[in-house]
């Protein structure tokens, strides 16, 4: 990401994790992509569930863990991966994939396992447990992205 900077954050609760990701969600537009990295049950799915609902979606908002991919329709279409059961991502595999891509703001976790095939990403999100109730939250993005999200975000965060 050229000129990008990174802040952290620290979450106490999956409704301050979601209003992280409201905030970055606020600058999103279709075609960008987000990839969402950490350890099971640090919060991927809420910081994407945060996102989503920013973006429009009233829909459940849940793993795709088993599926791979949830689309969602909001003011602008979601997509939201989850690669955690890939070692890496086969041309045929990703053939599959690209779809989610199609005109939409695509969330993807455990991203590592697609390597050069996302392409251009927008912002990189880390979540790492602090402890069993906080999460600490870094963001990557280009700089003019997260001066809107700490501009957006609430004083806490």
């Amino acid at each position: 990401m050229a000129d990008s900077l990174s802040v952290e954050r620290q979450s106490s609760s999956p409704e301050e994790t979601e209003a992280l990701a409201a905030a970055l969600a606020a600058g999103l537009e279709l075609g960008d992509v987000v990839t969402v990295s950490g350890e099971l049950g640090a919060g991927k799915t809420t910081f994407v569930r945060g996102a989503a609902r920013a973006l429009g979606v009233t829909g459940s908002v849940t793993s795709p863990t088993y599926t791979i991919g949830h689309r969602y329709r909001g003011r602008l279409e979601v997509s939201h991966l989850d690669l955690y059961r890939f070692a890496g991502v086969s041309p045929e595999e990703w053939g599959d994939l690209e779809p989610y891509f199609e005109r939409a703001v695509v969330f993807v976790e455990w991203p590592e396992a697609a390597g050069d095939s996302l392409g251009p990403v927008r912002a990189a999100v880390q979540l790492r447990h602090l402890d069993a109730d906080r999460r600490l939250v870094a963001i990557e993005a280009e700089r003019s992205l997260l001066e809107r999200v700490l501009r957006t975000a609430r004083p806490r965060l």
